[in-house]
């Protein structure tokens, strides 16, 4: 069994903003696994199904960024999942605009919703999809912009970044994560769609 956690902030405010790509991977995981209705439970919103024929839970944390940990220890807890079992989506400030990095344990790196995650599950040993948000351009507060809606500019490439996120994290599922690492971790242009 696995879960499959999103990150983002959950008011309508939040959205579509750099640091809520995590929750829209979610979401685009639930479209293309043809999972139920989301419905609330451990202060997030959950669906349930099958992806490769493994049970999953895909959660989207309703807690705020910073507190992310407290929903899916929960979740974990709950279904009894280990941690190498849990793979969660984010922003990263740290990539290049458009791109995804896949890795199967490592730091926080910085990021708010991670230190929460780890902190929670008492370990950072379990996979995660990277989604590259691009740098803090000079003279911006990173709060402002990891909470900055994207331009009319990016938005085709992030679409298409958060399916290919989506697209990972069922990869994960389904090959593990070493295949999934060497099919994505590679630069945007050389990139497959899970059709081809």
């Amino acid at each position: 069994m696995y879960v499959i956690v999103g990150l983002g902030n959950p008011d309508l405010k939040y959205a579509a903003t750099r640091h809520n790509v995590g929750f829209e991977a979610a979401v685009s995981l639930k479209e293309k696994a043809g999972f139920s209705t989301e419905k609330s439970k451990f202060n997030a919103r959950i669906c349930t199904g099958r992806i490769h024929g493994e049970q999953c839970v895909i959660c989207r944390p309703m807690t705020y960024m910073n507190l992310s940990g407290n929903a899916v220890s929960q979740v974990v807890a709950f279904y009894n999942v280990e941690p190498s079992h849990v793979i969660v989506m984010y922003d990263d400030v740290n990539l290049p605009f458009g791109h995804l990095r896949i890795r199967d344990k490592g730091s926080a790196g910085g990021h708010n919703g991670m230190k929460s995650v780890i902190a929670a599950l008492g370990t950072d040993q379990f996979p995660r999809v990277r989604i590259g948000v691009g740098e803090k351009p000079d003279g911006w507060d990173l709060a402002d912009y990891v909470l900055s809606k994207f331009t009319k500019e990016e938005i085709v490439t992030i679409r298409e970044t958060i399916d290919q996120a989506a697209e990972a994290a069922q990869s994960i599922i389904e090959n593990g994560i070493t295949e999934t690492m060497n099919r994505y971790n590679t630069p945007k242009s050389h990139q497959r769609s899970e059709d081809e």
